[in-house]
């Protein structure tokens, strides 16, 4: 047996996040991949980014900071391997390759700024077809701080795939207009027939924080009726209860109800009553990336 450490930075518009994976390999069977940390900061890139255009000194400041912190732990971990990916707000931003220029200067990690198109062909190297049926019609819906990409599979294989301006940070700054979401109604329209058998995979923080807050077990899916009533009833306190009675981290506690609005439109317009949660994302498909190439 042996054991190799692999790790993904996502540099998402919300919070920046470190995955360190064991890859276990053994003769003659399946290579295991197994987590083994996960580490959120806080560093809202998108607020910068969607409203002013760049990012500012302040959160380059902590952004190097972060990296220099998450190299340190990757040198503790012993990690051999390793992959950093942006997303919407360094994409967005006007400064993003000097932002990128200036983290690898000051803490030596490689930061990739990635297209949409990029993003969901990342996302699709996970286990997600490990949860694919055949003969139903699946939207997986990964919702982020600045976009939401959205892929439809068909008879077990990726049929179409997009990235739409809707993201969480993005909603809640007011930058996300009545024609955007007409555009991605059209679009699961265009592609999901009427009637399909269809349902949601979804991912990100918020909708595993979600089902976590459902008291579901691990691979029970929520349903639309239930998300429907969730979103309601997180829509009618204010962030400061959000915090203190549902005990939501202060980054999650505003973003978490824009999040649901997005789940709950992609099924009404798809049609679907399911939403599973497999609890895998970006970082995950960055592990399987730098493992097979």
């Amino acid at each position: 047996m042996k054991i190799r450490k692999f790790a993904a930075i996502d540099i998402g518009s919300n919070a920046i996040r470190l995955l360190v994976n064991n890859v276990i390999e053994q003769a003659e069977k399946p290579t295991i991949f197994k987590k083994s940390e996960i580490i959120r900061v806080p560093v809202r890139l998108g607020e910068d980014a969607f409203t002013k255009g760049e990012i500012s000194e302040n959160s380059l400041k902590r952004l190097i900071k972060t990296m220099k912190s998450f190299d340190l732990l990757m040198q503790v971990y012993g990690v051999e391997k390793y992959m950093a990916c942006a997303t919407s707000a360094l994409r967005e931003a006007k400064n993003g390759a000097e932002v990128v220029e200036k983290v690898f200067k000051e803490s030596g990690v490689k930061i990739e700024i990635i297209d949409g198109k990029r993003e969901a062909s990342i996302i699709a190297s996970t286990d997600l077809k490990e949860l694919i049926k055949k003969d139903k019609i699946y939207l997986y819906v990964d919702v982020g701080g600045g976009s939401t990409e959205f892929t439809i599979f068909k008879d077990g294989n990726v049929l179409v795939s997009k990235s739409f301006k809707i993201g969480t940070v993005r909603i809640l700054n007011g930058l996300v207009n009545d024609s955007v979401w007409q555009q991605l109604q059209g679009w699961i329209k265009e592609h999901i027939p009427a009637n399909s058998k269809v349902e949601i995979i979804g991912s990100g923080g918020n909708i595993n924080k979600l089902h976590k807050m459902s008291g579901r077990k691990v691979g029970q899916p929520l349903s639309y009726i239930w998300l429907n009533a969730q979103y309601h009833f997180l829509n009618s306190m204010d962030y400061d209860d959000r915090i203190s009675e549902l005990g939501l981290n202060q980054d999650r506690a505003d973003v978490i109800v824009p999040a649901t609005k997005i789940f709950l439109s992609a099924a009404k317009w798809s049609g679907a009553k399911k939403i599973h949660v497999p609890k895998i994302g970006l970082s995950d498909g960055m592990i399987k990336t730098l493992y097979y190439q």
